[in-house]
């Protein structure tokens, strides 16, 4: 018996020891699951969740300490008995957790295993009855070596599990066993292998047969049976299918997901922030440095924030920030790196680099020539997209209108497809100059209502000058006969005589508009504009809706 009992020992002390040792290399991430068991839908103790941490760091350096001083066989009694009580505590948050389906993962083993929560459970309950058994047979824990050897060991335990738990939160975990380590690329672990197994689910199908209520079930397919269908009374998974590593990750704007996009960059700086009113906001002076730097040399640099778009416009006024931010799940930049805020140094959507902003310094920014900042292959397409477009644009006439026409349409189709791998191509992606390819193509096209939403995100996002979305805007507001804001577009009316009226399409607000066109990045005020427009000798006329339909119907 003697020998079961010191492998039940060796057993629970080693458990203990790894289960928190691999929870102390990432306190942070368990601080979040405590959390969530502290949370309102689950044990409704709100008030315990600033202490989180602090709780979590006292948890797993107790679990160390526990399994240290047992194989130790130190203060034996006192070490078996407060087992008994985290074992009990513990069994008690697994049962919670799988019988109400409340925490789909305890946090057990960190990221490092996932268990089920009836897994833990069970793993819980194995580990009360070891404990029962140590505490039954304690005659047979002999201790280890001297009293002050056995002091010696656990304070040296201890203090080098303070050491490991302060060092990993004020950098990053020294093991990284999330789907976002570096050398990860997060598209493809976004992606779903074709063949991957599907969940199955078993459908209840209602029947009335023969006067008479039965339930029919079949795995989805509805069932051939004789009677007056009542409804479906339910479905279950009964088997899982596959999810992908990372199965929460958008990069939201304006309710567009611009994840893909984003990711697709060469030399891209992702910061993140999960909340900012948690952030160390001092980082940020060191962000701002850094970011201005890269940008310069040619690197993107977008922000994540779960924080509201009001939150983020205020801190980048704060610090000057140039860069945009956009929305994702505060989970999953949680799970993206444990710093409030961190950094990521991604190229084409595979992690290089990741930093806890105490770590800002040891980023790697090397020089990039042209052809490391873009790709070239879709840089040189765009480029001669955007040659085809303006060929004929130069001398019109009614010879080349039909040609010029035909390339047009080839183009849309290019820019389409284009826009559907990789979102709107600005200057991030292919460079200043460039990044205007797929709006000239667009502004000369019949669809620019369905792609205004991707041109306004480009603008407001610095992917592309923001006077070309307005005067894109202008364009879709004359079309649908609506007044325009920045006052970009005009009319050439040729009436019966031979007069020729040339006017700017009718403004929404017209006291107001220079100031609106300086703010969009014009250089010219309307009355300037104008000239540009018609030639010298062309007055700037401030005209209502009404007015122009009175001159279309002459014309008519």
């Amino acid at each position: 018996m003697k020998y079961f009992v010191q492998l039940c020992r060796i057993a629970v002390g080693v458990l203990f020891i790894i289960s928190g040792l691999i929870k102390l290399n990432d306190p942070l991430g368990f601080s979040f699951k405590l959390e969530e068991y502290f949370s309102p839908a689950v044990l409704d103790l709100p008030f315990l969740e600033p202490y989180a941490l602090a709780i979590a760091l006292f948890v797993v350096i107790l679990e160390v300490i526990l399994g240290v001083t047992l194989l130790l066989g130190y203060q034996i009694r006192l070490t078996l008995w407060t087992l008994l009580g985290t074992i009990l505590f513990f069994t008690f948050l697994t049962f919670y957790s799988a019988y109400f389906n409340k925490v789909t993962d305890c946090g057990c083993f960190g990221d490092a295993v996932k268990l089920t929560p009836w897994e833990s459970f069970s793993k819980d309950l194995i580990l009360l009855v070891l404990i029962l058994i140590l505490i039954w047979g304690r005659k047979y824990l002999k201790p280890l070596g001297s009293a002050g050897f056995r002091l010696g060991t656990t304070i040296v335990a201890l203090l080098a599990c303070v050491w490991f738990g302060n060092h990993v939160l004020n950098h990053l975990p020294v093991v990284d066993f999330r789907p976002y380590h570096v050398g990860a690329n997060i598209m493809e672990g976004m992606a779903t292998p074709e063949d991957a197994p599907r969940a199955v689910y078993e459908y209840d199908w209602k029947f009335n047969i023969d006067g008479t209520e039965k339930i029919i079930t079949t795995l989805g397919d509805y069932p051939d049976v004789d009677g007056e269908f009542v409804g479906l009374e339910g479905t279950r998974e009964i088997q899982a299918g596959y999810e992908p590593p990372i199965h929460d990750f958008t990069v939201e704007y304006n309710g567009i997901d611009m994840a893909s996009a984003i990711l697709q960059r060469r030399n891209l700086l992702l910061v993140v922030a999960y909340d900012l009113n948690k952030s160390q906001a001092e980082a940020f002076e060191a962000v701002k440095i850094l970011t201005d730097s890269a940008l310069a040399m040619g690197y993107s640099v977008a922000g994540l924030s779960a924080s509201s778009a009001e939150e983020t416009g205020n801190l980048k006024q704060r610090y000057g920030l140039i860069f945009p931010f956009y929305f994702t799940d505060m989970t999953a930049l949680k799970t993206i790196v444990r710093s409030n805020p961190g950094v990521l140094k991604l190229q084409e959507g595979t992690i290089v680099q990741k930093l806890h902003y105490n770590d800002l310094d040891a980023l790697s920014l090397p020089k990039l020539s042209d052809s490391k900042k873009y790709p070239q292959a879709l840089k040189s397409y765009l480029d001669s997209i955007m040659v085809l477009d303006q060929k004929y644009r130069a001398n019109f006439s009614p010879e080349t209108w039909g040609k010029q026409y035909e390339i047009d349409q080839q183009n849309i189709v290019a820019i389409d497809s284009i826009l559907g791998q990789y979102g709107y191509p600005g200057t991030s992606l292919v460079g200043s100059g460039t990044d205007k390819a797929a709006w000239y193509v667009i502004q000369h096209s019949e669809r620019i209502d369905e792609f205004l939403p991707q041109i306004q995100v480009a603008a407001e996002t610095g992917e592309l000058p923001y006077r070309l979305y307005a005067m894109m805007l202008d364009r879709s507001l004359m079309g649908q006969g609506l007044p325009q804001k920045y006052g970009t577009q005009g009319r050439s009316y040729f009436m019966n005589t031979p007069e020729e009226i040339n006017l700017i399409w009718p403004i929404e607000n017209p006291e107001n508009v220079n100031a609106l066109r300086a703010a969009a990045g014009f250089d010219q005020t309307v009355e300037e504009y104008v000239v540009d427009l018609f030639g010298e000798g062309t007055e700037y006329k401030s005209y209502t809706l009404e007015q122009v339909g009175e001159i279309e119907a002459k014309q008519n």
